[in-house]
């Protein structure tokens, strides 16, 4: 998929592996609608993306864990811009604590962002994907099929990511909307808390694996990229 003129949508795009992948977007061209839930934080996005790059850039600020912002979100992405080609649904949160500590309103936050905000989004954008012959990427992770101690809601959320990804490729492909999943190991997220983990994977490295997936031509689809940091320390 040639990127020029086209629309994208990246939810949770403020910074990380999100913000990474709005950037690279604009670079090659594509309009792109940027997402978060504060208004600052959009704001700033925006300007900074729309000062130094080819595409155009506009936010909205959404919680795609409520359905009617998530509504909003996709009606006002193709107001601004006319059509919708690529969803990329990458917001999402962690909250690692035990079975045994893991209140109701954790477990909640992280199946409502993590799985009920990409449904939702997605049924959304279906109409105008069909249009456009478009594409969806879920940003998932390796915990979509590992499973870890402390990972009760996270992992709950994310397997279901994986299921859903590839129940959605088989619900879509035969209409032309490609459905794909991109699952990143450790990602160094030191700009958060100055840990910085020099041997991890980096949010540059998730968006090349996503526009390498748009990289490929309509009669090809991968569905699915794992990607892991190539030298972890030894356990």
């Amino acid at each position: 998929m040639g990127l020029e003129g086209k629309t994208c949508l990246v939810t949770g795009s403020s910074r990380g592996i999100g913000h990474s992948i709005a950037e690279s977007l604009c670079q090659a061209g594509a309009n792109v609608v940027v997402n978060a839930r504060n208004t600052n934080d959009v704001q700033t996005v925006v300007n900074r993306l729309n000062q130094k790059n080819s595409g155009r850039v506009f936010g909205v600020v959404a919680d795609v864990s409520r359905p009617d912002e998530c509504d909003d979100l996709i009606s006002r992405s193709v107001d601004e811009f006319g059509q919708l080609d690529v969803l990329i649904n990458n917001a999402g949160i962690g909250i690692f604590e035990s079975i045994e500590q893991l209140s109701l309103k954790n477990w909640k936050a992280q199946i409502d962002t993590n799985l009920l905000g990409v449904f939702v989004c997605s049924r959304l954008a279906i109409p105008h994907l069909l249009k456009t012959e478009g594409w969806i990427i879920n940003i998932g992770s390796l915990a979509c099929r590992n499973s870890f101690a402390g990972g009760t809601g996270y992992n709950a959320s994310k397997f279901g990511l994986l299921g859903m990804t590839e129940a959605m490729m088989l619900d879509l492909r035969s209409k032309g909307i490609r459905v794909s999943i991109v699952m990143p190991g450790s990602v160094d997220t030191s700009f958060l808390d100055g840990d910085s983990k020099k041997w991890a994977l980096t949010s540059d490295d998730v968006a090349s694996a996503t526009l390498h997936l748009l990289s490929y031509p309509r009669n090809a689809h991968p569905s699915r990229i794992e990607i892991r940091p190539s030298q972890p320390p030894s356990s």
